[in-house]
């Protein structure tokens, strides 16, 4: 069934059925899968998962530091909400904000020591949160499937890849 859309010059598609259980299926596991993850981090260390997401991203940065800005960019928070998750972090001894020391200008998240013992005590419960809740009901290749198909939606949403990093690399 065609319809005309809101849009001049496009046509409205519906989704057939097969499509319509799968969009359902993703609305409710990108509803959910937060909800089973902020529990598990709650539990083990009173942390949402978005605080545990700036603790990681820092734990896996050279000197366990980064700019704000990038720190944003990883943990996929505006700048407005990663500086508030950094000052409740920042309350609990987990991190502390410097000037940037190449230029002065920015500032720099840095994860303390404490911060780092947090990371180390919770991120084992936490893979394992990630493990029961995604990849044990997968068979190997559901598991590829599911990335193949993550993969091309990325890449139709981000087709310059200027909205995501690159596995591996590292803004500094």
């Amino acid at each position: 069934m065609s319809r005309t859309s809101t849009v001049p010059g496009v046509a409205q598609r519906w989704l057939d059925e097969e499509q319509q259980q799968t969009w359902r299926a993703w609305l409710s596991v990108a509803e959910l899968l937060p909800r089973v993850l902020d529990a598990q981090l709650q539990r083990d260390a009173g942390l949402s998962h978005a605080a545990y997401v700036v603790l990681a991203m820092l734990s896996e940065a050279p000197g366990r530091s980064r700019r704000m800005s990038d720190l944003a960019r990883r943990a996929n928070q505006s700048q407005s909400r990663l500086s508030h998750t950094v000052a409740r972090l920042e309350e609990r001894g987990w991190v502390r904000r410097e000037r940037s020391p190449e230029d002065g200008r920015g500032n720099v998240a840095v994860l303390t020591d404490a911060g780092w013992d947090v990371v180390r005590s919770v991120a084992p419960g936490h893979v394992e949160a990630v493990r029961a809740a995604v990849f044990d009901p997968l068979t190997d290749e559901q598991t590829r499937a599911l990335g193949d198909a993550l993969q091309a939606v990325l890449d139709r949403l981000d087709p310059d890849h200027s909205l995501r990093l690159r596995e591996g690399a590292d803004a500094g």
